[in-house]
């Protein structure tokens, strides 16, 4: 029966397979792809892919059945709940400028396989949004035509009833896919200047809306007589801030373009920041004149802003808002094709998704197979299924993204820089003296005990702490986290953080409702978690981050990642179980690809190890007693395995 079973040493190898990280060229601005985007580009498609229909119909729908005109409350909190996690993409954007957005993040600081599946979860996440703005494209030009083109489907073609299935193929939502398929893969440019004209028309309807808007404002609507500002409390407040924060979602398009912007290091962090800014500025305003010109108890949930006007006695403005409610889709759609084949391309080139995927085409150098084959795709998930039942799925992929990412930072701030070690010399002598310059804070690795030993004096004078180290005003409090490696405990302790915040947004959610707790275990719960969060990120503050770089750097790091995990854990709980089970189910799916092709065929699987000239490393520690410190790794009087007599010697000097 035991030898059955596997042995410790392969238990640690297979799970050293499932977290190696990405290996990063060394030029990482080469690229198969065209860098032709500027930041205007990418402020534009970020914008595009926040603001769509849902300024047309979510700030209604909010402001009538959720908050009232408290909406506006409820959109500047989404606002800075959708910060935290833009910011954390501006880092990684900068410093990484590769496509793959949350996937790449999160292959190059956590590990393979949680990449691979924050990955998985975008691709299905960006086909189930771009076929759902398809079909909502699709009911709203034909709602203009007094629904001509339904009842011409559903008498010529026919209506079924299966489940998962729309009541009747829905042809125009499939055909405006593959139009947009076609002008995606020309290339980024035709792409950017496509989504420059829909966004151009949609600024422009949004820049009349608020110009009338405030004309026709009449601040006693806001008055007691109509219920007030904030009619349904603080609890609506916040009830409308979830539903508000998933209007933010598209600001990643711009980690996902990085590797095709000029400039990345520049772009993409002033990009994120103008996107999400206009966004933002755009719901409030919006949600501000729509309140003010009718009482918010008697808006039209489905075209609240069309619906204003025409009650207003300027029914002609209804065509104008309809005009940019379509152009608004458009972007969002475009934003989606041109994210979708992109993440797609990074799985496929890493070797974690079938390779075909990674073919770029010569001339216009974007992945058109991915185009294409996932346009099909929309389309036909845009033409036969029901999406409004699959619809929350995108809120769980992105949240879970965001997560990921955030975390991600937390651990890449607290890692060493690593530095290749020089090649040996042919005739096998030891490798010349390290480069006596300046301190750039990265780690520096010897290959020989001597090497160490002729740094001893300098590195002790300098008392110099790389990043992952313990803080020197905290080592005399917590010394024991000295014998640790740089980084071992901040890894732990984030996910110790992560756990901590699982659990306290799991007694906010369910303590009162599905748990029934009583009031003391409540509270005592509460505040055992608080305790255990707060202790995780004290703890990770304690250890020295990396120093300042050229590019863009997320501020109050760790306590910004932190409160942006808090904060997407607490929405994931507030889904339905039914979609926690879809999403089981399509974990399950990935699971399967990943065991059966992509952890065989990935890039870091085949790389060949690099050779061991020693059978042991030294590390030479900032203070202490050399003597000490050489005790510990050679207990006795014997050489090392591997080493020379004449280092024991050179030690005992």
């Amino acid at each position: 029966m035991a030898r059955w079973l596997p042995r410790s040493t392969d238990l640690t190898r297979f799970c050293q397979k499932l977290n190696r990280v990405k290996t990063l060229e060394d030029d990482m601005m080469e690229t198969s792809f065209n860098r032709c985007l500027s930041t205007i580009d990418l402020t534009l498609l970020g914008i595009g892919g926040m603001v769509g229909s849902g300024l047309y119909v979510l700030t209604g729908t909010v402001a009538k059945e959720i908050a009232g005109p408290a909406v506006i409350v409820s959109f500047i909190i989404a606002g800075f709940a959708s910060l935290l996690a833009a910011l954390c993409y501006a880092e990684f954007g900068a410093r990484v400028p590769k496509t793959g957005s949350a996937y790449m993040f999160t292959y190059v600081s956590v590990g393979e396989i949680w990449a691979f599946l924050i990955g998985w979860n975008v691709l299905l996440e960006y086909m189930i949004g771009g076929a759902a703005v398809a079909r909502a494209w699709s009911g709203y030009l034909d709602s203009i035509f007094n629904h001509k083109i339904k009842n011409f489907t559903e008498t010529h073609v026919g209506t079924w009833q299966v489940p998962f299935l729309a009541r009747y193929p829905d042809f125009l939502a499939a055909a405006i896919l593959l139009v947009a398929t076609a002008f995606i893969s020309f290339g980024a440019k035709v792409s950017s200047w496509l989504n420059h004209v829909f966004s151009a028309i949609s600024m422009g309807v949004i820049l009349f809306i608020l110009i009338m808007g405030f004309v026709l404002a009449q601040p006693r609507n806001w008055s007691a007589q109509e219920g007030g500002f904030a009619p349904y409390g603080l609890s609506g407040i916040m009830a409308g801030t979830a539903t508000c924060f998933y209007a933010f979602v598209g600001f990643d398009v711009i980690a996902a373009s990085s590797e095709e912007a000029r400039n990345p290091q520049r772009a993409v962090p002033r990009a994120i920041a103008f996107s999400l800014g206009l966004a933002t500025g755009a719901y409030i305003l919006v949600s501000v004149v729509l309140t003010l010109m009718v009482p918010w108890h008697t808006l039209d949930p489905d075209s609240a802003l069309a619906d204003a006007f025409y009650r207003r006695g300027y029914a002609w403005a209804g065509f104008l808002v309809a005009a940019g409610s379509i152009c608004a889709m458009n972007t969002v759609l475009l934003s989606n094709l041109f994210s979708l084949p992109r993440i797609v391309y990074a799985m496929a080139e890493d070797g974690l998704f079938f390779r075909v995927f990674a073919r770029v085409h010569p001339r216009t150098q974007v992945p058109v197979v991915g185009i294409v084959v996932f346009g099909l795709l929309m389309a036909l998930l845009a033409l036969v299924f029901d999406l409004e039942a699959l619809v929350q799925f995108l809120s769980i992929g992105t949240l879970l993204a965001y997560t990921f990412v955030a975390a991600s930072i937390i651990v890449l701030r607290f890692q060493q820089q690593k530095v290749d070690v020089p090649a040996p010399a042919a005739g096998g002598q030891p490798s010349p003296e390290p480069h006596e310059g300046p301190s750039t804070g990265e780690l520096k690795e010897y290959e020989s005990f001597s090497d160490k030993l002729q740094l001893v004096d300098r590195d002790k004078s300098k008392e110099h702490r790389e990043p992952g180290q313990l803080k020197a005003a905290f080592e005399p409090y917590l010394e024991f986290l000295s014998d640790f490696y740089p980084g071992e405990v901040v890894t732990v302790a984030v996910v110790t953080l992560m756990v901590s915040a699982i659990c306290l947004c799991s007694i906010l959610v369910f303590g009162n409702t599905h748990l029934h707790l009583p009031t003391w275990s409540y509270s005592l719960l509460l505040v055992l978690f608080s305790l255990g969060f707060l202790l995780s990120l004290l703890l990770i503050w304690a250890h020295e981050q990396q120093r300042s770089t050229q590019t863009f750097q997320i501020p109050l790091v760790p306590l910004s990642p932190a409160l942006s995990i808090v904060l997407n854990i607490y929405l994931m709980l507030k889904l339905s179980y039914m979609t926690w089970l879809r999403f089981a189910v399509w974990l399950l799916l990935g699971l399967l690809v990943y065991f059966g092709y992509g952890i065989w065929h990935s890039k870091e699987n085949l790389r060949e190890p690099r050779p061991q000239r020693v059978s042991a490393r030294y590390v030479v520690f900032p203070s202490g007693s050399l003597e000490e410190r050489v005790q510990a790794v050679q207990p006795g009087s014997q050489p090392a395995a591997g080493l020379p007599d004449t280092d024991t010697d050179d030690c005992k000097r």
